[in-house]
């Protein structure tokens, strides 16, 4: 797995093998994962979606800890997926970073709990999978408006976007900040850590 640029997020690129039937590719592998993020994914849901082109989908985010995990991968047509650092106190806060998710090179992407993640939809019908390290639980769960001029996301220009109410309403990340909503670094590091030593000792205990 490549890391991406904010720390916590990184972009799987599958070796894709074709034959005359179509073709074949892993497109999630455990120890991958485990090797980058230096903890496994321990999977409490798995979501699929759908969306009409031009559907912007987030910024979403939870609570620190337990946050949301998440592996994404979009499996027809094709979206720009969208990985924001709302963690207060990073290095990075406030940078993005967009990879397309697409069924012709069928890479996926893992963002770490605390960040906070969007896509738009490229084409129509576009499917996205998703599989979560917790469960939905509403009270934990935060939007910050994609649309955000602070922000700066660059969605495609030629594409009108189609937000829920909900994400619509969203506030903006200074907002977000002002209203004590955003997860703290120190936090989600702390937390990162410890998956990393729960890793480290069933390791240890299966060796």
């Amino acid at each position: 797995m490549r890391q991406l640029s904010i720390p916590g997020a990184w972009v799987h690129e599958p070796r894709l093998i074709p034959d005359s039937r179509g073709s074949f590719h892993e497109w999630f592998r455990a120890a991958d994962l485990g090797a980058a993020a230096g903890h496994g994914l321990e999977l409490a849901q798995a979501n699929f979606s759908v969306s009409r082109r031009g559907t912007l989908r987030g910024v979403h985010f939870a609570d620190v800890p337990p946050g949301q995990a998440k592996y994404v991968k979009c499996v027809r047509g094709a979206v720009l997926d969208v990985i924001v650092d709302v963690r207060t106190g990073s290095p990075g806060f406030g940078r993005w970073e967009a990879v397309r998710l697409d069924d012709t090179d069928h890479r996926a992407v893992y963002l770490a709990e605390g960040l906070g993640h969007a896509f738009m939809a490229l084409t129509d019908d576009a499917a996205v999978l998703y599989l979560c390290s917790a469960g939905y639980a509403p009270g934990r769960e935060h939007g910050v408006d994609p649309l955000d001029p602070a922000l700066g996301i660059d969605w495609p220009a030629d594409i009108a976007p189609l937000l829920s109410p909900k994400d619509a309403a969203a506030p903006s990340l200074a907002a977000a900040e002002e209203q004590g909503l955003l997860p703290s670094y120190a936090a989600c590091e702390a937390y990162y850590a410890r998956l990393r030593a729960g890793s480290a000792e069933l390791s240890a205990a299966g060796g």
